[in-house]
């Protein structure tokens, strides 16, 4: 997938979707080999099928009836006809997994020219704003007492991100997120092409000791008239990301493709460190049991 796009997070959808792997599925082979109905009707079986895949932009239903996976677009585009969804959540703490919620989200459209807040607003978490929080952010609970839950603004949310690439500073943590909420509210998940800035400010920008969103601000001269907020935040990411295309087109970057491999690519620092980390385990000085666990952004990447 490119764009993004909202799926069901179910096990029988994920089952049907192997079973497709290997071809064009039939109702009736839905029903027996991925709900187990052996001997449903085929009028039941492709009623079934319909409720189950219908949704699902992973999949499309065939003129014979058949249900099969939606062939990848032929082609990376170029980034001139990319569409990017520029995110920032604020977020009463770390972790999207556990208690921690969403308090703001805003969106900003990039695409060519085009410049623009397309979705911005305050979340009601409806969990305790720890007071370090409140005091960076400005956002207090006094604040968001009468802003919509996330469940009312999901479905602006998921259009404002729909078709379009997802970018953010330290983008794992905004799409972890995003994720959890709308898997909360709305039992989906997301996936999609996903770049984030941090990671190609380390390729494009080697000679910068930080990366953190002021340090780029201030390298390219701009100004954030609402730091640590959403809509302030996601806009002034998209400045920086404007001048982190410019860059990656001077190095020969042209698709999005190119994008993507430059923010997988490590550093020179990064593949020391991750020598050294295997090096460690071939010693058994690092629990292997702990190796798997995702690194937690560092304060000055986020800040």
């Amino acid at each position: 997938m490119i764009g993004l796009v909202s799926f069901p997070e179910r096990t029988l959808v994920d089952r049907a979707m192997t079973l497709m792997l290997e071809g064009p599925c039939g109702a009736d082979r839905l029903a027996r080999e991925v709900m187990g109905l052996r001997q449903a009707p085929l009028a039941v079986a492709e009623r079934l099928s319909i409720a189950m895949l219908a949704a699902d932009p992973r999949v499309r239903q065939l003129e014979d009836g058949r249900w099969a996976l939606v062939a990848e677009v032929g082609g990376s585009p170029l980034i001139e006809d990319c569409a990017f969804a520029v995110v920032d959540v604020e977020t009463t703490g770390s972790r999207a997994t556990g208690m921690d919620r969403v308090m703001e989200v805003a969106v900003v459209l990039l695409q060519g020219s085009r410049r623009e807040v397309v979705f911005d607003s305050l979340v009601n978490p409806r969990a305790p704003i720890p007071p370090r929080v409140a005091a960076m952010t400005g956002i207090t609970p006094q604040l968001v007492a009468r802003a919509p839950e996330f469940d009312a603004v999901a479905d602006q949310v998921l259009a404002a991100l729909a078709g379009r690439i997802f970018v953010a500073h330290n983008a794992r943590f905004d799409w972890g997120f995003l994720t959890a909420e709308v898997r909360r509210t709305r039992g989906l998940g997301l996936t999609g092409s996903m770049i984030c800035t941090v990671r190609l400010a380390k390729q494009l920008l080697p000679q910068l000791e930080s990366r953190s969103l002021d340090s780029l601000t201030h390298f390219f001269g701009f100004e954030n008239q609402a730091r640590h907020r959403a809509g302030g935040d996601a806009m002034v990411t998209a400045l920086v990301l404007e001048r982190l295309l410019l860059l990656a087109r001077e190095k020969g970057a042209r698709t999005l493709s190119d994008l993507e491999t430059l923010c997988r690519k490590r550093t020179r620092i990064e593949t020391k460190r991750a020598r050294q980390r295997q090096a460690k385990r071939r010693r058994g000085l690092i629990d292997p049991d702990q190796t798997g666990r995702e690194r937690r952004p560092r304060n000055s990447e986020l800040n």
